[in-house]
């Protein structure tokens, strides 16, 4: 297995595609995607478009829809809720399928959805992401982790989440950075998550997507985000832009 890092969307190839593709957005749309399922979300779709998305979710009875969508940080008039893990409980979620559009991750997922196997990560389900991936019965040859980052620009948090799942992957299998990372941004990332893996809120408030934040008064998202290995689900691409939880 090899494991390449791209910082956002944009770094990724365009003639060449992974066996496996791994979306990452901390802060926060890929941490929201698996509190939803932890809430009992029946399947999320993934728009970058916000007119497709009210379109598709009509075709939902409202009862069984949520529309969640998010631009700067913020919730979108009109939409039932924003990009928050915190808006997710079984009384809210379960059994409804989340309609979801947001600044950076959704766009993320359109980019990469093309791959054989198209998953979801965050800090909250890292563990989880190492697990599933070394249980694969055919192991997937290449692995790209992608960040989201923010319109187009790096983030330190999307990063640091894929140098915690390489870090891991590397404990648990005795492999060596030769043997497992495809790139130089790959070994930078287990660097970055090494110098701040037990200062991650830390982190957040360093990174600008968290202090953006922060200007919003939202500090229980940044500490909800932080937080690792505490869900033991892993968002995977059922169809091109449908997630659920398998």
């Amino acid at each position: 297995m090899k494991l390449f890092v791209y910082h956002t969307p944009e770094e990724t190839p365009v003639d060449t595609l992974p066996a496996c593709a791994i979306s990452i957005d901390v802060l926060r749309a890929t941490t929201t995607m698996a509190a939803a399922f932890a809430a009992g979300a029946e399947a999320i779709e993934v728009f970058s478009d916000l007119d497709k998305l009210v379109k598709a979710s009509e075709q939902w009875p409202s009862e069984k829809r949520i529309l969640a969508g998010e631009r700067g940080g913020q919730r979108v008039d009109g939409f039932d809720m924003g990009n928050s893990p915190r808006d997710h409980d079984p009384e809210r979620t379960a059994g409804r399928r989340l309609f979801m559009s947001t600044t950076n991750g959704t766009r993320c997922l359109q980019r990469i959805q093309a791959a054989p196997l198209v998953m979801t990560a965050a800090l909250t389900t890292r563990q989880a992401v190492v697990d599933k991936l070394l249980r694969k019965q055919e192991q997937p040859e290449s692995v790209w982790l992608v960040g989201s980052g923010w319109e187009g620009t790096y983030s330190l948090e999307d990063t640091v989440c894929a140098g915690a799942i390489i870090h891991a992957l590397m404990e648990k299998t005795g492999q060596s950075f030769v043997e497992c990372t495809g790139n130089d941004s790959a070994v930078a990332a287990v660097g970055l998550y090494e110098q701040w893996q037990h200062r991650m809120l830390d982190l957040m408030h360093v990174a600008t997507h968290g202090q953006r934040l922060l200007r919003l008064n939202n500090t229980a998202d940044l500490e909800y985000c932080a937080q690792m290995d505490v869900e033991t689900i892993v968002p995977e691409q059922e169809s091109p832009g449908v997630l659920v939880n398998r």
